[in-house]
């Protein structure tokens, strides 16, 4: 069995925010849930989440089966942090030790470091730096490839100026058996530079018993970043974007631009689909074949069928929309809203709740909330169904082929008939019949001798 410990105890003074380091995000979701969900992956027996700083914060604000929060009161170091887990983990487990703000460390890579751990060896997750500056140094002993075993890991403060050379550095992430972590930690000391506890010491701890030390060095450096600043957020950020993008690309769906595209939840596209730049997708997005979305437009939650064009700016979230539709630009979908096959939401249209039929437009600047339209209805420009009367919500029905005109006001709750039409201007507060022409205006009055307003000197 596993037991993941994730070390997410640190303030994060670096990012200037009240928000413990580990709640910022990374494609919109927070650093150690991304450390969690990979846990989980793994199918982790149980993950133990060391807090410290905002832990209260975190407890609340990430989910996982079978987590386990631990508080470490005293920022001293990373080997006390991982003591702090200790009375939760099983002697018999292989313990796999994660941090809270390296988000986007692989699946793959750690099972692969899992195979290192036995009752006479451990794992060690290493990497190649361009620049080394600021990580512990991998100290390996002489060999013909230049490798060799790992000896220990010397921190930068502590390194000699050979030392400082070397270019393989320490990720902090670590695979043992809880066993050796019991025995281990309680003889750690705080005899360095920085007089912390450091976890790195028990390699040597490892090679002086005779264990084997067994390093997988890591694909690239952007897999075991760690965010300490805004600037390395917003790196990872793009990192993390790309590579949604190449697979995406991979599966099929055109990206006018990938470095101008943001996923932040998850994304199921048919064949054929094309996005524009900046477009925004959060929750879980579908996408079904032949849709096409423009610039600037944001989703959230929202099923689409086929053959949908979404134009620039638009704006949808927990709504779902039939094949043949066409939306925007500039139009916005609020939760509830369902278009049927072939209807059409034009520009500067706002629907909320809203059942759109067979057919049916909405064209350009209306309200439509809390309602139920038909097939084949027409809703003229200026638009408003009147759902709210500062209390309580109210459905407005329109029957098929009902004609609304500009500027009309439906003052819920009411019901426009069957093929009724709605003449331009005018207030419904009256339920009609199928059929009915509906009007409802004040008397026009022209009056002679009006003296225009003028301007004030």
């Amino acid at each position: 069995m596993t037991d993941v410990v994730i070390l997410a105890a640190g303030k994060g003074t670096r990012m200037r925010s009240s928000k413990p380091k580990v709640l910022h995000t990374v494609g919109g979701k927070a650093l150690v849930q991304h450390v969690i969900d990979c846990a989980a992956d793994l199918d982790a027996n149980k993950t133990i989440v060391v807090v410290g700083h905002g832990g209260e914060q975190v407890k609340e604000s990430v989910a996982g089966d079978g987590l386990v929060f631990v508080e470490q009161t005293e920022q001293l170091g990373t080997g006390h942090a991982v003591a702090q887990a200790l009375p939760e983990l099983n002697n018999d487990d292989a313990v796999l030790i994660l941090y809270g703000d390296v988000p986007l460390i692989k699946k793959s890579t750690l099972a692969k470091l899992l195979e290192g751990v036995s009752a006479n060896s451990m794992g060690l997750l290493t990497v190649e730096l361009a620049d080394p500056t600021g990580y512990g140094r991998i100290i390996r002993s002489n060999s013909l490839d230049g490798k060799g075993e790992v000896e220990a890991i010397v921190e930068q403060k502590d390194a000699s100026a050979e030392q400082l050379a070397i270019t393989e550095g320490n990720t902090g992430v670590m695979a043992v058996s809880a066993a050796l972590l019991h025995k281990w930690l309680p003889a750690l000391s705080n005899e360095n530079a920085q007089g912390e506890y450091y976890l790195t010491d028990i390699i040597a701890m490892a090679r002086s018993e005779g264990l084997s030390v067994n390093a997988v060095v890591a694909d690239s450096e952007t897999e075991v970043a760690g965010i300490n600043n805004r600037a390395q957020q917003a790196e990872l950020e793009r990192a993390f974007q790309l590579d949604q993008a190449n697979e995406l690309m991979a599966q099929g769906l055109c990206l006018k631009d990938p470095a101008r595209f943001d996923l932040r939840g998850s994304l199921e596209v048919g064949m054929d689909c094309e996005i524009d730049v900046n477009c925004v997708i959060e929750g879980a997005v579908k996408l079904g074949n032949n849709v096409t979305l423009g610039p600037n437009c944001v989703l959230k939650d929202v099923e689409i069928a086929d053959n949908v064009a979404v134009d620039a700016n638009s704006v949808l979230e927990s709504s779902k929309v039939g094949s043949n539709c066409t939306i925007g630009p500039y139009a916005r979908l609020r939760p509830g809203t369902v278009l049927a096959d072939g209807a059409k939401i034009g520009n500067f249209v706002e629907t909320k709740k809203a059942h759109i039929g067979l057919g049916s437009k909405v064209n350009h600047l209306s309200y439509v909330g809390d309602a139920e339209v038909g097939e084949g209805v027409n809703i003229g420009a200026g638009t408003i169904t009147c759902n709210y009367d500062g209390v309580n919500k109210s459905k407005t029905e329109i029957g098929d082929g009902a004609f609304i005109g500009s500027n009309s006001a439906l003052v819920a709750p009411v019901k426009v008939g069957k093929m009724a039409t709605v003449a331009a201007g005018s207030v419904v507060t009256k339920d009609s019949d199928d059929d009915q022409l509906v009007i409802s205006r004040a008397k026009q009055r022209n009056l002679d001798g009006w003296q225009r307003p003028t301007k004030k000197s």
